[in-house]
């Protein structure tokens, strides 16, 4: 899918914590469906479908009440008429659309808030038919979260919120130059709900992908980022207003104008005051202008057009040679198509519906490169001119629809761009991508061509070589799906779409496409919801194909083409999976930490108010009980020794005085006990060994770190350091021992050296030396860790690129060896390790591949033995693997993604080969 290895968002996609955990999964309620027919074959449209987590109803059809008046009146009025049936509170509601979709049919679309504040994803629909008298409600359903109880007004404060947002890019190069956008309050469903501050963040893309956008939520209570994602809009940040048309003396015109293939196509135009043309249809509602951006970078078009560029123009109504190598022409003509297929074949006019001008640049660059890709910005669509391999991306008319469709996405179900809601923006983009051009070119849908998006592109080779996406691909979810977390492609949703698209193409491929179109479109505007996930998906393309009047033959191809892709109730059960699930995934987890056979890690389940800790055995007998107390704080970053556990408590104490504290607790349960608070961000490395508790200090304002502890539960005591010593990166405490990675300043040059500290004796037993490269620059160490009778640690580049090398030494200081080289095949690619008195495990990441994300392709638990060897798979879970944690001997616990959750697993031994 992707043509280049850090392709920026688009068609292509952006490389991209695990699927979304917002989420929610739907299921169909036993108790509350309606029971099947007299037919023989059963109905596949569900009567009803029981939101998870929620007292109302996902999906409700098969209704025929009166509803007179107003559709927005009237949808009210029925919800408050019904309120106990239904469980939604319409003084809840603020109207979002009216969407008229048929002669005598409107969706009522609502936005769920709660306190005055909006809640993310939470969409209530109202399906009318009829007018006036004879009005009626056909069915309803969406996100409504019943039970929320979280707070309207923020307590962190708002210089908090905003830091912590700028501090969600990670790569500090991109963070110096972030420009935050606060975008306002929101709740977080889930539970009782999180109120969290939106932010916009931009920032360029240290890896060379030109400038992204991260939504990011800040829970305003705690101040933690509780949810980050890269936008599907990537450059809306900021930007001029909307450059307006043509002036009113322009007249309409038809003239021609060479394409990218070299053909001469009629174009309309619009003819100016001064006698020149330009390429503005006048004809289409309210216009479509095409510009050329002069190898601007695409970002300066992200609020629309800048003041002083105007439309593609010529003398005359025949256009010149730059028209089509520019691929202003194709652009022009395929915003047309676009515009068509939506008017014509489905009665939407323009992108939003009320017939808003459509924008096209071509001809941008990406920070002086070449940009290999289109993208809508939420205003404009914006083609890249291309290289030496590919065409500009205008040339592909199925490319344009596609990311056009993402605008008629955004203004309708606007699906969140992340995990399975993401790829079903995806998945209904590349449809209609597709049908535009199969429909616009007359193409036969059994035409091998038809499936593949972007075939055209490229200057040489196959349509099958080029194309970017196949809808003929046969992916499945239980065999298919790329359980990735968002740093890979958002959760999957480029890598995901074909699984959604491929059941929505056979649809077309076994109905009529008319009705397929129209299908996809009703279920689109009138049924998703923004957190909706595959099964959601399936369940609104069958009620659209009930309001359609299919018949059941044609309901049960629906049905059979979304079973084909595995596209059902529970398929997450059916994917193979060789460990064992200690908790299934909640929402935002911290990562796992293991002690005396038992876990602790932070994580949000139902009812839940924010991040809460949750403890277990790491056999995996029993259940998961709640360790933290429900008192509005985030419980999390924690450290056990198997009897106790210690971890931060950030927010509001019982005093509503805002901050950060050390606190301890038993296992079993008991009272929390405080042994420290500080400033928020300066404490961090919580460690316990023995009942003694150590963690590390920043001075924020002079950027020192020291290491205090804590002796059978006394109040913490600092460390001394010798005069101009600083700790920097983790800590690693050990069978009274502590590991840091000590710096300090000799000869005008930085030493760095791994230490080890007694505890007992109050010593320093061991610092390693520090080898220099020839070039004189000294490596970056950090991450130690104390396994056996080593001190394991990190050593990367000074420019701390990856791979990165694992060291070991003695207690002694001698001894240093490179347990696995940084130019190891298997070497470490995500600085995550862990380890036991008898083996290491680590992440390990293939290079990413040059024709797009894979399951092979995503990080990996790797193990070896603590005196060194050869590295073995820990797991053959297809999906990604993260934060593992060593436990006794070779077992070893992590986050797996490969069904699409954050599921807390554990295996006892390693794999080996897979």
């Amino acid at each position: 899918m992707h043509h280049r290895s850090r392709p920026t968002a688009g068609l292509l996609g952006t490389g991209a914590a695990l699927s979304l955990a917002l989420a929610l999964t739907v299921t169909v309620s036993p108790a509350l469906a309606a029971p099947p027919g007299p037919s023989a074959e059963p109905d596949p449209v569900p009567a009803l479908v029981a939101g998870e987590g929620t007292e109302a109803p996902q999906l409700v059809t098969g209704l025929s009440e009166a509803a007179p008046g107003g559709p927005a009146e009237a949808a009210r009025a029925f919800l408050a008429a019904h309120a106990d049936r239904f469980r939604v509170d319409p003084a809840r509601l603020t109207e979002v659309a009216v969407e008229r979709t048929g002669q005598d049919r409107h969706t009522v679309r609502f936005q769920q808030d709660h306190g005055g504040v909006p809640v993310l994803g939470g969409q209530y629909l109202v399906r009318l038919v009829g007018e006036g008298a004879d009005q009626r409600v056909e069915s309803v359903g969406g996100r409504y979260f019943t039970g929320l109880t979280a707070p309207t007004k923020p307590v962190a404060p708002a210089a908090e919120l905003r830091r912590q947002a700028l501090d969600a890019v990670q790569d500090p190069r991109a963070r110096a130059g972030a420009a935050v956008e606060d975008r306002g309050p929101v709740v977080l469903p889930g539970g009782a709900g999180r109120l969290a501050q939106h932010f916009s963040v931009r920032a360029d893309d240290a890896a060379g992908g030109g400038p992204l956008v991260h939504d990011v939520y800040v829970d305003a209570t705690t101040g933690v980022v509780a949810l980050a994602q890269e936008s599907s809009t990537p450059y809306r940040v900021g930007g001029p207003d909307t450059a307006a048309a043509s002036g009113p003396a322009a007249v309409p015109a038809v003239g021609s104008a060479p394409d990218l293939h070299g053909r001469t196509v009629p174009v309309n135009v619009s003819r100016q005051p001064d006698g020149s043309y330009q390429l503005v249809d006048a004809t289409r509602s309210a216009g479509i202008l095409t510009y050329d951006g002069g190898g601007r970078d695409f970002t300066e078009f992200g609020g629309g057009i800048p003041d002083g560029i105007l439309p593609v123009s010529s003398p005359g109504p025949d256009f010149p040679a730059s028209a089509g190598s520019s691929g202003a022409t194709d652009a022009h003509v395929n915003a047309a198509a676009v515009y068509d297929f939506y008017r014509n074949r489905l009665g939407r006019d323009g992108l939003d519906g009320k017939g808003s001008p459509i924008l096209s640049v071509v001809n941008v660059t990406d920070h002086g490169r070449p940009f290999v890709n289109a993208a809508w910005g939420g205003r404009t669509m914006v083609y890249g001119a291309g290289d030496d391999l590919h065409l500009p991306f205008s040339a592909a008319m199925d490319v344009a629809g596609h990311e056009m469709t993402h605008g008629v996405v955004e203004h309708t179900a606007n699906l969140v761009n992340i995990g399975q809601s993401g790829a079903m923006n995806e998945g209904i983009a590349d449809y209609f991508g597709n049908a535009v051009e199969v429909t616009a070119h007359g193409i036969a849908m059994d035409d091998p061509t038809a499936p593949l998006m972007g075939e055209s592109l490229c200057r040489t080779g196959t349509p099958q070589e080029c194309a970017t996406r196949n809808l003929d691909n046969r992916h499945t979810t239980v065999n298919d799906y790329l359980g990735a977390g968002k740093e890979f492609d958002n959760g999957g949703v480029h890598a995901n779409s074909t699984i959604f698209s491929g059941a929505l193409w056979d649809i077309r491929r076994t109905l009529d496409p008319l009705t397929a179109d129209r299908l996809v479109y009703r279920a689109l505007a009138e049924y998703l919801t923004p957190l909706d996930d595959f099964v959601a998906g399936r369940n609104a393309v069958l009620a659209a194909g009930k309001s359609l009047k299919l018949s059941a033959a044609d309901l049960r191809k629906v049905a059979a083409a979304f079973d084909a892709h595995g596209i059902k109730a529970g398929w997450q059960s059916r994917v193979g999976t060789d460990s064992r699930t200690l908790m299934p995934g909640g929402t935002a987890p911290l990562g796992p930490v293991t002690g005396g056979g038992h876990w602790v890690m932070g994580s949000v389940l139902p009812n839940d108010k924010g991040i809460a800790l949750y403890t277990g055995s790491t056999t995996g007998t029993g259940t998961p009980v709640r360790l933290s107390p429900d008192d509005g704080r985030t419980h999390g970053w924690a450290a056990t020794d198997g009897k106790s556990a210690v971890w931060l408590a950030v927010g509001p104490d019982s005093t509503g005085t805002w901050g950060i504290a050390v606190v301890t607790a038993p296992l079993t349960g008991g009272p929390l006990r405080t042994l420290f608070q500080g400033l928020h961000g300066s404490l961090a490395n919580l460690r316990m060994s023995g009942g003694d508790i150590a963690f590390t200090l920043t001075d924020n304002a002079t950027d020192q770190t020291r290491v205090y502890l804590s002796h059978d539960g006394a109040t913490p005591t600092q460390l001394p350091l010798p005069e101009g010593h600083n700790v920097s990166s983790s800590l690693a405490f050990r069978d009274g021992r502590l590991g840091w990675i000590e710096t300090w300043s000799a000869d005008g040059a930085t030493v760095q050296a791994p230490t080890v500290y007694s505890t007992a004796t109050g010593k320093v037993t061991a610092q390693y030396p520090v080898s220099t490269p020839q070039d004189g620059a000294k490596p970056f160490l950090g991450s130690p860790v104390l396994a056996g009778d080593r001190l394991l640690w990190l050593a990367a580049p000074a420019d701390r690129t990856l791979p990165t090398a694992l060291r070991s030494g003695s207690p002694d200081g001698s001894g240093v060896t490179d347990l696995l080289p940084a130019d190891s095949r298997y070497s470490l690619t995500e600085r995550e390790f862990t380890a036991s008195d008898q083996a290491v495990s680590y992440v390990h990441r293939s290079p990413e591949p040059t024709t797009g994300w894979s399951n092979a392709a995503l990080p990996k638990l790797y193990q070896l033995p603590l005196t060194g060897g050869t590295p073995v798979r820990v797991s053959c879970n297809r999906g990604g693997q993260y934060h593992p944690v060593a436990d006794q001997g070779t077992r070893v616990l992590w986050l797996d993604g490969t069904v699409g959750r954050n599921d807390l697993v554990v295996r006892d031994k390693p794999a080996g080969s897979c």
